[in-house]
């Protein structure tokens, strides 16, 4: 068998090629093709020769032991290994590992079969035990990594879902306490616009751990429910939530008039929690005496929420990089990287679209682009 192997090596890598082609598969580099089956080939055909001249350890050396036992160290197990890692990394299923060293075994068998060349049945065992050993060890390294893959990602996206909670719990507590120093400082009655914004901070806190125990609940479904809503009313919300943060940074917030016609539907909370970390992102970053400016106005059947800085313009290439998750502009780190991120996300579930337009030298506008309803609905 040896021999046979030898002498039709480019002819076996050939057939197991032409099956692979025939069922679904991921573009391989010619590095994996060359350390998957040429080199179990290689592999098969020196444990061939070794035991044909006696030396049976040389040939355990080689294959591993027969029997199952998969922890033993062998050429065929750490090259079978790296041959699963790359059939992960390649998005192969777990039958198509399997059917890669199948292939090899039905191409030595029809190819044997067609040449009229009769192997022992040692020769058989032999090769029965590589291929079992490099399917057990391929399969195991797969599965492994699989399970690490999925876990990490799993990770990732938990630690990413609390970080969104925790930057919505701290964008509405900061309005709060801002709130509740305000009122303390000016002797301030609670039924004022000042109170308004606290008791507006300690709903929105109760509504953000409300949906995320529904949320959990409900194995993440969606909760939200959109409403229609005049985009006035919500900009002049917008502004007096930012308007306390604005007035502690010695900075100014300002809303121009908004056509009180013009209504939008979407989810108000969510919206209103984007558009609130748009104007903090913009007092963060605008530069000291400066003006942030929120306005909303339509364009044929689209509305444009939008929030200006003057924090001298983007860096190349942060114009959508900084819309990643955790990713942090300027040498500002207080937060998380995370506002601008949640605030997409949001958008996005509306069927709207969140744009940054750079202004270099100047600052940045940042657009809310959502459909428009033409009129109110009550």
């Amino acid at each position: 068998m040896s021999s046979f192997l030898d002498n039709n090596r480019a002819d076996l890598i050939a057939r197991c090629a032409a099956k692979v082609a025939k069922r679904p598969t991921r573009n391989a580099s010619q590095r994996q093709l060359e350390t998957g089956i040429p080199i179990f080939l290689e592999q098969l055909i020196q444990t061939l020769d070794a035991e044909s001249d006696g030396d049976a350890s040389e040939g355990v050396r080689i294959s591993g032991p027969a029997g199952g036992e998969h922890t033993t160290v062998s050429e065929i197990r750490s090259t079978a290994m790296e041959h699963g890692k790359a059939l992960l990394a390649l998005e192969y299923t777990f039958d198509q590992v399997v059917h890669d060293y199948g292939d090899l075994c039905q191409a030595i068998t029809d190819l044997a079969v067609e040449r009229d060349a009769p192997f022992s049945i040692e020769e058989y065992r032999t090769l029965n035990r590589c291929l079992d050993n490099a399917i057990a060890a391929a399969v195991t390294e797969f599965s492994t990594q699989r399970d690490i893959a999925t876990q990490l990602r799993q990770t990732s996206e938990g630690n990413q879902r609390l970080g969104y909670l925790m930057h919505e719990l701290r964008n509405a507590l900061s309005s709060g306490m801002l709130a509740a120093a305000a009122m303390k400082a000016g002797n301030l009655s609670v039924g004022g616009a000042t109170g308004s914004v606290l008791q507006r901070s300690h709903a929105a806190m109760a509504r953000i751990i409300n949906r995320a125990l529904d949320e959990v609940k409900a194995d993440n479904a969606q909760l939200d429910t959109s409403s229609i809503f005049a985009v006035d009313e919500f900009i002049r919300e917008a502004h007096e939530a930012g308007q306390l943060d604005a007035e502690a940074r010695g900075l100014k917030l300002v809303a121009l008039e908004v056509d009180p016609g013009l209504v939008v539907e979407a989810h108000r909370d969510l919206l209103l929690g984007a558009l609130t970390n748009l104007i903090g992102n913009a007092l963060k970053f605008t530069l000291p005496n400066t003006t942030v400016t929120l306005t909303a106005h339509a364009v044929s059947d689209r509305v444009f929420i939008e929030v200006s800085d003057h924090c001298g313009g983007l860096r190349q290439g942060d114009a959508e990089r900084i819309f990643i998750p955790f990713s942090q502009r300027g040498d500002d780190k207080t937060g998380l990287g995370l506002g601008l991120s949640i605030a997409r996300e949001s958008v996005h579930a509306d069927g709207g679209t969140l744009t940054v337009r750079n202004l270099p030298g100047h600052g940045c506008v940042f657009t809310i682009n959502l459909p428009i309803r033409l009129q109110r609905a009550w």
